[in-house]
């Protein structure tokens, strides 16, 4: 059965082994709210299960602001407005008399705020870090404007939000907010082991690796946004429940910037980040009363704290999580296997999951990828000039040249990266320069970097599903092995810059794509890890299906990959032919080395010549 495009975001795509890891963690908080509810309603006295009730409150707001800015890496200072726009939503259901109670009613709060998420995601589209911050600050502003000048329903009639029959005592609706955090701790957990969880985080390592992998920029934004919106507005029609009655304080922008402030310390993307925050929130400024302190220390301090976690790169969270994980590997360490030098089978080749193409290129004997008259220029630098290349089906076409020639320039425009450029890329015969970098990579374009871009917080396993789509266990394993890869489950912040270069090579050819560009893969490789990639790059069209364009300085991998090699310099193709005869010639070496070797520009010029026209087939 052919598995799913690359381009699907079906988080049961992903395999019964993705899963594993969500369920783990759900189990364990499941199980850990249990315990809680337990000791919390059965030891804590009133007044104690009274904040024990606003920590889980907190903590849920905490999980939508870590969503957005944890994963997705976007500033969202705003976040309790969007709760304010879902505790407004249940009062206005209460004072309206609407049927289904307040379990119902925090959804269609939640639901409420989801435009208004949406609307603040749009400039994310194309701002960040300070101008994005400043956007959604000025959100909120507006937003306590408009609260200001209006009240919250029942709140002058003095009619409370009731709460559930079921549920309507103080230890009672402790367990009801318990139940709605486990539940969306939970979801989160799958939808971060999906593939848009895993676009997330690739959006906030590096937006072009994204495209390059085929994931829509836009949708990731705002499907973030959508979903932090959503879970804030749940959080604001639970406070509703909580107190009764709101005032516009309960949502000023002060608390959005202290929430935003706790997020970044502890790490509020995990759950048990969330659940620290919601401690601190809740807590500190009660320790303090009883000490006798300001209030407003409490937020010195929570900003201290965020500025360490910045400044350090790891919140609490993920140091509670990393010792844990290195506890853990303490107690159930295994000698290591080993599976380097080996030749195993690699997996079987299956059809190409990118597109078909279309019906008149489906049965063309023409190349994979052709480029007609590429030229790019910057200002009067000229980085390209009329640059001709193609690349035959299951070939493996080397592209090389001394630094600044444009090697990179030409990968950039392929994949679509170059806001403009003259010439036409054509892919199986159909021109695809009016498209964007991600409808390339969808359509069978994928490229690798010259400095890795994948987002480490992710396994080896979850970053080769997001590269490629659904890929069996098997497979995927398979893969790994092929090119002497670390274990699936290996997370990629311990894989060595080296390693991950492979895990590069093994993403985009795992996607099956049309045509593969491998930018300089074997940089920081060995010398016999640089012979033995240079093996597995010539399987590739094979073992595949995809032809290759291989951009590489060094010249042992060159020779051992590529059947043919077209040269540049200064822009321009100086020598084009088979790998041996061109890497031999004069006008080559005379481009890298400076020399002419005995040669006269003259005679170099005809020698490229003479070899450019045996690889067209015609006199030149």
């Amino acid at each position: 059965m052919t598995p799913p495009a690359p381009g699907t975001d079906d988080a049961a795509a992903a395999g019964p082994r993705a899963l594993q890891p969500a369920t783990r963690a759900s189990l364990t908080i499941v199980v850990s709210a249990l315990v809680a509810g337990a000791v919390v309603v059965g030891l804590l006295p009133a007044y104690w299960l009274f904040l024990a009730t606003s920590l889980l409150v907190w903590s849920i707001a905490l999980q939508s602001l870590g969503l957005v800015t944890g994963r997705t890496g976007m500033i969202a200072l705003c976040q309790m407005s969007f709760a304010g726009v879902g505790a407004w939503v249940v009062g206005w259901l209460n004072v309206s008399q609407f049927p289904g109670g307040l379990a119902l009613w925090v959804l269609i709060g939640g639901a409420a705020a989801v435009p208004f998420g949406i609307a603040i995601g749009l400039p994310a589209l194309r701002l960040r870090g300070i101008n994005l911050a400043i956007v959604t600050l000025s959100f909120a502003t507006a937003f306590d404007s408009v609260l200001s000048t209006i009240s919250f329903p029942g709140q002058t009639s003095f009619i409370p939000v009731p709460r559930p029959d079921a549920f309507a005592s103080d230890a009672g609706y402790f367990v009801f907010v318990l139940i709605w955090f486990a539940a969306i701790a939970v979801a989160l957990e799958f939808i971060a082991r999906s593939r848009l969880g895993a676009s997330w985080l690739a959006v906030r390592h590096s937006e072009r690796a994204a495209a390059a992998h085929g994931i829509g920029i836009a949708r990731a934004k705002l499907s973030a946004f959508a979903i932090s919106a959503f879970i804030a507005g749940v959080s604001g029609g639970l406070l509703a429940g909580y107190l009764g009655t709101l005032v516009a304080g309960n949502f000023d922008m002060i608390q959005s910037l202290m929430l935003f402030a706790v997020a970044t310390m502890t790490g509020a993307q995990f759950a048990s980040g969330a659940l620290i925050g919601g401690l601190l929130i809740t807590i500190f400024p009660e320790l303090l009363r009883r000490v006798g302190l300001p209030q407003d220390i409490g937020n010195v301090v929570f900003a201290i704290g965020a500025t360490q976690a910045l400044s350090t790169g790891e919140s609490m969270s993920a140091t509670l999580r990393r010792n844990l994980r290195r506890l853990a590997q303490r107690r159930t360490r295994a000698p290591p296997t080993s599976t380097a030098g080996s030749d195993a089978a690699p997996p079987p080749p299956r059809p190409p999951t990118a597109p078909t193409p279309p019906a008149t290129a489906t049965g063309s004997t023409g190349p994979v990828l052709a480029i007609e008259r590429l030229s790019v220029r910057y200002g009067s630098v000229v980085a390209l000039d009329d640059v001709h290349l193609s690349v035959p089906a299951h070939g493996v076409v080397g592209l090389i040249g001394p630094n600044g020639a444009g090697k990179s320039t030409l990968i950039d425009a392929v994949a679509g990266f170059l806001p403009s450029y003259a010439g036409c890329i054509r892919l199986h015969g159909r021109p695809i320069d009016p498209d964007a970098p991600q409808r390339r990579a969808r359509g069978g374009v994928r490229r690798t970097w010259q400095t890795t871009r994948i987002a480490p917080e992710l396994s080896v396993a979850e970053y080769l599903r997001l590269a490629a789509g659904a890929l069996p266990p098997d497979e995927l394993r398979a893969i790994l092995r092929w090119l002497d890869g670390p274990e699936p489950d290996q997370p990629v912040a311990g894989v060595d810059a080296g390693t991950r270069r492979l895990l590069d090579v093994a993403g985009v050819v795992a996607a099956r794509p049309a045509i593969a560009l491998l930018d300089e893969p074997a940089a920081g490789q060995s010398f016999d890890t640089t012979l033995r990639l240079g093996r597995r790059i010539a399987e590739i069209p094979a073992r595949f299906g995809c032809a290759v364009l291989l951009v590489e300085h060094d010249m042992d991998l060159v020779r051992a990959a590529c059947s043919e090699v077209t040269v540049l310099d200064f822009g321009s193709v100086i020598a084009r032919g088979a790998t041996a005869t061109t890497l031999d010639s004069a006008v080559v070496r005379k481009a890298y080395l400076g020399a002419d070797d005995g040669a006269d520009d003259g005679t170099a010029r005809q020698a490229s010549r003479n070899t450019m026209a045996a690889a067209d087939g015609g006199p030149v």
